[in-house]
């Protein structure tokens, strides 16, 4: 900040030349005190600079006895899971109150390498809202898959000082830090003395003592009430996480108090535009913790100010003097709808957006897997148990079955009246043409089949379904599209999503992959698939580092032994 920067934001403090935006005849709330208090807000440049009253200022706002409160902060998420550009993003949650994010573009990463956080940083340096990114920790997530990149300890410390950059993400191989893997142990050295965010799904006991005592601040995987307990009276701050798969938010709701706030954030992780459209984004999260019953100032304090504490983000989440001017006026504190949000001192319209120009798309020719046929799906039963992932609805654990046979004719394919399914990944990189096959749960599929390169986090192609010959149709036509969503029936496309950003990603605005979605959803229901997000749900089933049985192009992955069976 310059000399007369800094004289003019003090002048404006203390009334001597106009402020450039005054809130007046609205309430703020106050995350210190919890109390309603009626104020105005004076806003100069990117800064609050005052909330007193008689504030001259060249653009007023009537709030009329509306709630001010600060910008929302979703503390860990993906863009790549809402299948949209960054800029196409913000124009969607920005407008619901959410100012802040901290992303890990390991979803891009694990394609095409830096080349892929590169893209998230110079779209965060030309973006609206604030958008900070944590560096990809595991590329690949672990050693039992293939990626189609990797990234070293090397790499991710030359882009520390990079405009945003604001620590390691997750530290996905929990099980690399407890072995003490020399890659792993080098990038926690390496990063020491920066955030680094935590992954480490039902780890508890002497483990978890380890796991945060590697230097680790930060934990977005508890799934129960018990969980999330322990890993605050260890210490940790825990992000509470609601996104369109693993919604956590019901079961951890108890914790959210005020004892307990100062130490809870909230985050989405991987939350589509179905969802961002039909329900909302943080403040979703908002409406329902209030409905579950947790206190009101310790919801918002986690959606701001705990927030921003967690990431020592110093400057955001509250709306007092010096404070960055990020904040929403609300109807309500229950309903949580913005009806006017301020980004860094901007009134979010239309219009602002218009003037922010889009990074050219990358990746677009990153899908490059073999041609199947029906031979590449056939499963060869070797003893008289078969391993098979069951999905548990809400969650992105599964449980690990094994079902026992008499003899080996006697399980067939498909086996409809039990919910079991097919299961294939497919490398699509180019390196070594893998294909695994496995069964799988809790679709309910009745025919056909539904394919995807949305698949974490090496992002090969995914199929699973009751008809190989449709196994065949969709996972190919993957392949024209240069990635996305495949429906398939009767050896015919049902409906389709083309993601060629990296296989992940649509170059079109929000809404029209919104409406495509739902052309896709229906068509999913129709093969008899019972799961809210059949997509999402069916990424996850290739995530080698989440419990308990996973599958990845190299086959089936024992999470708890961290090991191919």
């Amino acid at each position: 900040m310059k000399k007369k920067e800094l004289e003019n934001i003090i002048d404006a403090a203390r009334g001597k030349i106009k402020a450039d935006i005054v809130i007046k005849n609205g309430k703020i709330f106050d995350l210190i005190s919890g109390k309603l208090r009626n104020s105005e807000v004076a806003i100069f440049g990117n800064k609050i600079i005052g909330i007193d009253e008689n504030y001259k200022a060249h653009e007023t706002i009537n709030a009329k006895n509306k709630i001010i409160v600060p910008g929302f902060i979703d503390t860990h998420l993906h863009i790549e899971s809402s299948m949209v550009t960054p800029f196409e993003f913000e124009k969607f949650v920005l407008p619901k109150g959410v100012t802040t994010a901290i992303c890990d573009p390991h979803e891009i990463a694990n394609v095409l390498g830096i080349e892929g956080i590169k893209y998230f940083i110079k779209a965060s340096e030309k973006m609206i809202m604030n958008l900070f990114v944590k560096l990809s920790s595991c590329v690949p997530s672990s050693p039992l898959e293939t990626s189609g990149a990797a990234i070293d300890s090397t790499e991710l410390k030359k882009l520390v000082t990079e405009k945003n950059v604001i620590g390691l993400a997750e530290m996905m191989n929990y099980p690399g830090v407890l072995n003490k893997d020399s890659e792993v142990i080098e990038k926690l050295l390496k990063f020491s003395n920066y955030h680094i965010d935590g992954h480490s799904p039902l780890l508890s006991g002497k483990d978890l003592n380890a796991y945060i005592s590697s230097g680790i601040i930060t934990e977005h995987e508890a799934t129960s009430l018990e969980e999330g307990r322990e890993k605050l009276e260890k210490g940790m701050r825990l992000l509470i996480r609601e996104g369109s798969v693993s919604k956590d938010l019901k079961s951890l709701s108890p914790l959210i108090n005020e004892r307990f706030s100062p130490f809870i954030a909230f985050c989405t992780d991987d939350r589509n535009p179905l969802d961002i459209i039909e329900k909302g984004h943080i403040d979703h999260i908002i409406r329902s913790a209030i409905k579950y019953g947790a206190d009101i100032l310790s919801v918002y304090r986690a959606s701001s100010y705990s927030a921003a504490r967690s990431f020592n983000l110093n400057d955001i989440g509250l709306i007092a003097p010096g404070y960055k001017a990020n904040l929403a006026i609300l109807d309500s504190l229950e309903k949580c709808n913005a009806e006017t949000v301020i980004c860094n001192g901007k009134i979010i319209t239309n219009d602002l957006f218009k003037k922010i120009k889009n990074l050219k798309p990358i990746g677009i020719k990153s899908v490059k897997a073999k041609k199947t046929s029906v031979l590449d799906f056939k499963y060869e039963i070797k003893s008289k148990t078969i391993d098979v992932i069951e999905i548990i609805p809400g969650k992105i654990i599964t449980n690990h079955l094994k079902l026992k046979i008499a003899n080996k004719n006697e399980i067939s394919f498909p086996d409809i009246k039990k919910d079991i399914a097919k299961i294939s990944v497919i490398e699509r990189h180019g390196k070594n043409n893998n294909i695994s096959n496995a069964f799988v749960r809790g679709f309910g599929f009745k025919q056909g089949a539904i394919a995807s390169t949305v698949c974490h986090d090496h992002h090969n192609i995914v199929v699973a379904g009751v008809s190989e010959k449709d196994m065949v149709i969709s996972s190919n036509r993957l392949r024209d599209i240069r990635g996305g969503f495949v429906v398939a029936n009767n050896e015919k496309i049902l409906a389709e999503l083309a993601l060629p950003i990296a296989g992940l990603m649509s170059n079109k605005p929000f809404m029209e992959v919104y409406k495509e979605l739902i052309i896709l959803r229906d068509a999913a229901k129709s093969l008899g698939i019972i799961l809210e997000e059949p997509f999402l749900q069916l990424a996850f089933l290739a995530l080698p580092v989440i419990p308990h049985l996973k599958i990845t192009d190299k086959g089936l992955v024992d999470v708890n032994k961290f090991k191919l069976i």
